[in-house]
């Protein structure tokens, strides 16, 4: 019975714990180069998870681009040569951050418009309402209205 215990928590240590997807065949041999590697995998979306990069997901695309920018840095590619090559190659939408660029100034500048559009209306709308009479506030009827709203109150019909 002990061991079936032992074995169970085994199990659940194993389940719980996290799992890597970059394979052991793939990390290199220079220390600085895999530290690289793995900080451009950081950066670079899987194209199928898609909100993973590529040094998490398990997908055998993200395998083919880990491997790619393990190539290319031993072929002597700078950081920033391998993101170029893969945007090149992919488009903008392989980085987990995309550039700001023309064509993603709307991906960048739309939440904080919104935020600003949103605080904005709040203001106007709470000024509104703190300037805005209402019309039973007293002097604002007239003597017709007030005879006419009494009579109301007290369960009038009306005319």
């Amino acid at each position: 019975m002990k061991c079936l215990h032992t074995l169970v928590l085994m199990m659940a240590l194993v389940a719980s714990s996290p799992v890597w997807a970059v394979h052991p065949d793939e990390v290199l041999k220079d220390p600085t180069l895999e530290a690289r590697a793995r900080a451009l995998s950081k950066e670079l979306r899987c194209m199928v998870c898609q909100n993973e990069s590529i040094d998490d997901s398990e997908a055998p695309l993200a395998h083919d681009l880990r491997v790619l920018v393990r190539e290319r840095l031993e072929a002597g590619d700078s950081n920033t040569q391998v993101i170029d090559f893969l945007v090149a190659r992919y488009g903008e939408f392989v980085l987990l951050k995309p550039r700001l660029s023309w064509h993603t100034a709307a991906l960048w500048g739309l939440p904080s418009a919104v935020l600003l559009i949103g605080i904005v209306t709040i203001i106007v709308v709470v000024r509104r309402r703190g300037t805005a009479p209402t019309s039973l506030e007293a002097g604002n009827l007239t003597a017709a209205e007030e005879s006419r709203l009494a009579e109301l109150l007290r369960g009038g019909t009306a005319p």
